[in-house]
């Protein structure tokens, strides 16, 4: 009999076009094997799994005794790593949710550079989808939508936003949230 539960995913890894490593994330909770402890261990595991898929056409394998879902785009592999007994269409859907978010909240330009530069929309994305190795959401308009989601009494002081106020006009928008705060 299989084992059911919610700890789907042990990994997501995302590596630039020449396996060097942009953001990765391990999951050991729920996992009946130890996975990969050390950071050693973990870029063992990466730069085996991108020579193994680098030149690969499908879109899912099974490697080291897990199964690896993992797509292509632009410049940046996307890699899901699953318990080998695990639903594909289940890990299939996670993947492809979280990729589609994060064409989403990066206007559809994923590459390396524009992933790196909004690499806190990146994790927060990520934290989305997946809790703990748990598969939270697969519909990227959500997970887009939950990201870039601001409170009412968050300040915006994005750099071209400030760039383009006064002091006076930054004192003014200071001053009307305060109140705002105030009357709630």
């Amino acid at each position: 009999m299989v084992n059911l539960s919610l700890y789907t995913v042990r990994a997501v890894v995302m590596l630039d076009s020449e396996g060097n490593r942009l953001l990765a994330k391990y999951f050991t909770r729920g996992q009946s094997t130890a996975g990969y402890k050390t950071a050693k261990e973990q870029k063992k595991f990466e730069s085996e799994l991108f020579g193994k898929t680098r030149k690969s056409t499908s879109e899912i394998i099974l490697y080291d005794g897990q199964t690896v879902l993992f797509k292509y785009v632009n410049d940046v592999y996307f890699y899901l790593v699953g318990n080998p007994e695990e639903n594909e269409l289940l890990l299939s859907s996670v993947l492809n949710g979280l990729v589609e978010a994060i064409s989403i909240l990066l206007k559809h330009n994923i590459d390396k550079r524009s992933l790196l530069d909004n690499l806190d929309m990146i994790v927060l994305a990520m934290d989305e989808a997946i809790d703990d190795g748990i598969a939270l959401e697969t519909d990227p308009n959500v997970i887009a939508s939950n990201v870039s989601k601001r409170g009412v009494d968050t300040i915006d002081v994005s750099l071209s936003n400030l760039n383009e106020q006064t002091i006076m006009d930054a004192y003014k928008q200071a001053k009307e949230r305060f109140n705002l705060a105030l009357l709630r």
